[in-house]
C-alpha cells in the first residue's frame, strides 16, 4: 500500500500545482511510481466540445502515470468558482464517494499518491462538504503552499488551526514565490514567525525563478520531498 499526501494552498493562486508537479518530479527521480489525483478543477478551457483541467493535465505530464484522465481528475467545470458553486450552475453531480474511490485505486497500485485541492481547505468541494472535510475521509497528511510575503502569516495560520481543528495531520508549510516580487522584510522574518506560532516546520521555499521553465528547481523539490517523507 503506498503513500500519499494532500496538496492545500492558503488561498488560490499561491502555486499550488507547480509544486505538486516539483514533488512528483522529485519522487520519480528517486525511482518511485507517483499518481496525481486533481479530484475537482474547475475554470477549465472548453476545446472542441471537451474541458480541458490544465492543472490536472500538467500533474499527469510530471507524473507520466498512464491512468484515464477521468480517474485523476474525476470532476471539472468551466466556471472559475469553488467546486460547489461551479457544479450546481453547471448542473454537475460531485461524487464524494467516488473521488475516495480513485484515491484508494491508486493509492494499492503506486508508491506515492499527490493529491492537489482547489483553493484553500475552507473551500466546499459540494453542499457544506469542504477540502478539509475530504482531507479527512481520505485519511491523508497535509502539506500547505502559501505566499511568502506580507499576509501570509494570518493566512497562513488560519489554514493550520483549521486543520489541526479537525484533526489533520499537517506535515509543514512550503513558501512559494508565484509571482515575481522583490523580496522584503516580510519575506525574511515570516517563517520564524509562522513556524512558531503555527508549531508546524517550514519544508522549503520555492523561488519564482523555477517557475519560469515549469520544470525547473529539482534541488529544491528533492530537499523538500526528504524533509516530507522524514514527518510521514
Amino acid at each position: 500500500m503506498g503513500k500519499g499526501i494532500f496538496i492545500t494552498g492558503t488561498d488560490t493562486g499561491v502555486g499550488k500545482t507547480h509544486v505538486a508537479a516539483g514533488l512528483i518530479r522529485a519522487l520519480r527521480e528517486k525511482g518511485l511510481s507517483v499518481c496525481p489525483l486533481k479530484p475537482v478543477e474547475t475554470g477549465c478551457r472548453v476545446k472542441k466540445g471537451d474541458l480541458i483541467p490544465r492543472d490536472a493535465l500538467r500533474l499527469v505530464k510530471a507524473s507520466g502515470a498512464g491512468e484515464p484522465l477521468g480517474l485523476i481528475n474525476p470532476f471539472r467545470m468551466r466556471s472559475p468558482l469553488a467546486p460547489s458553486v461551479a457544479s450546481e450552475i453547471e448542473g454537475v453531480a460531485i461524487d464524494r464517494k467516488r473521488i475516495i474511490s480513485s484515491y484508494t485505486r491508486m493509492k494499492r497500485k503506486y508508491d506515492f499518491t499527490i493529491v492537489e485541492g482547489a483553493g484553500g481547505i475552507m473551500v466546499p468541494v459540494t453542499g457544506d462538504y469542504l477540502f478539509l472535510h475530504l482531507v479527512r475521509d481520505l485519511n491523508i497528511p497535509l502539506v500547505i503552499v502559501a505566499r511568502p510575503g506580507l499576509g501570509t502569516i494570518n493566512h497562513t495560520l488560519l489554514t493550520i488551526a483549521s486543520a489541526m481543528n479537525e484533526q489533520l495531520n499537517v506535515l509543514g508549510i512550503v513558501l512559494n514565490y508565484a509571482v515575481k516580487k522583490r523580496r522584503g522584510l516580510a519575506d525574511k522574518t515570516n517563517p520564524a514567525v509562522i513556524e512558531k506560532l503555527g508549531g508546524v516546520p517550514l519544508l522549503g521555499t520555492v523561488p519564482y525563478s523555477n517557475h519560469r521553465s515549469g520544470t525547473g528547481g529539482k534541488e529544491i523539490f528533492s530537499e523538500i520531498m526528504v524533509n516530507i517523507q522524514s514527518r510521514m
